[in-house]
């Protein structure tokens, strides 16, 4: 699967900054050298700029002492190409908004800890639909097309090269379901078929009376990437979602995270768990 244009952007202005670096400039001699304004720069090398130019790239290029001889070079322009392209989910762009979809189709491992639901890339198209019907301005072509672009989503966990997905749902965001049954049945089925067969896709449920623990701040995702693009927290909000990438930031969510899976059942007791649900 080739990378999203967000994540190309992100492993561009890492390898921008670090040419500058070993060329032992600052940010402010390298944008006077190119006669463009310290922010323009800033702005690539922290990946605000969303396309810059393969000319303005170039120029770069060398004043870092990279020439068309260094196989870094066209490595360099091939990203800046890339970043440029669309991805799959630009169909669906009045239904997935912000940049987590681009994020999430490349990133290389996710944790994922739900308080309140299922994971998107663990619903059922039962529950994807169900869940849609609950945005309550959608009409019947919104939700289908919500569901068929969350079904496209799921396609990172399957594939030559799968996703590692490790996820920590809620007891009672499962419970939430009984009342509609069926939908129920078929989502907790789909979690244990996912976590009896699926190498890559780790489940624990966090029972109930496991009480007051690390997790009562809200859901996170943990999002990490192939060099040399870094980790991402990513915290959903009603309308997009927050982007954490400071290295306290993740460190901090890494222990909440360690915290979380400490008190959830571990995976070996988690499906019998789930099946026990089922017959209740």
């Amino acid at each position: 699967m080739a990378a999203s244009p967000t994540i190309r952007r992100r492993q561009l202005s890492a390898v921008l900054r670090r040419m500058r670096k070993d060329a032992g400039l600052s940010l402010e001699e390298a944008a006077k050298r190119v006669e463009w304004s310290r922010a323009k720069l800033g702005h690539i090398e922290t990946g605000e700029r969303k396309r810059p130019s393969v000319v303005e790239i170039r120029a770069l290029l060398h004043e870092y002492g990279v020439d068309t001889t260094d196989p870094r070079h066209k490595a360099v322009l091939t990203l800046v190409r890339n970043a440029q392209q669309r991805g799959w989910w630009t169909r669906y762009d009045d239904i997935l908004t912000g940049s987590y979809v681009e994020l999430e189709a490349e990133a290389t491992s996710i944790a994922n800890y739900e308080a309140f639901g299922v994971p998107g890339l663990l619903q059922t198209p039962g529950l994807a639909r169900l869940m849609q019907r609950a945005r309550l301005w959608r009409n019947a072509e919104d939700i289908q097309r919500a569901v068929d672009a969350r079904t496209r989503r799921q396609q990172i966990l399957t594939g030559d090269n799968p996703t590692q997905l490790w996820a920590v749902i809620e007891e009672h965001a499962l419970q939430r379901l009984a009342g509609a049954p069926e939908v129920m049945l078929e989502q907790i089925e789909h979690l244990i078929d996912l976590a009896d067969s699926s190498n890559n896709v780790t489940l624990q449920v966090l029972p109930t009376d496991a009480g007051v623990h690390a997790g009562v701040a809200g859901p996170f995702v943990i999002m990490d990437f192939a060099e040399p693009a870094g980790p991402i927290v990513y915290l959903e909000t009603y309308t997009d979602g927050l982007y954490l990438e400071r290295d306290t930031e993740i460190a901090r969510y890494r222990r909440l995270w360690d915290h979380i899976r400490t008190s959830a059942l571990d995976e070996e007791r988690t499906i019998p768990y789930l099946k026990k649900m089922m017959n209740r």
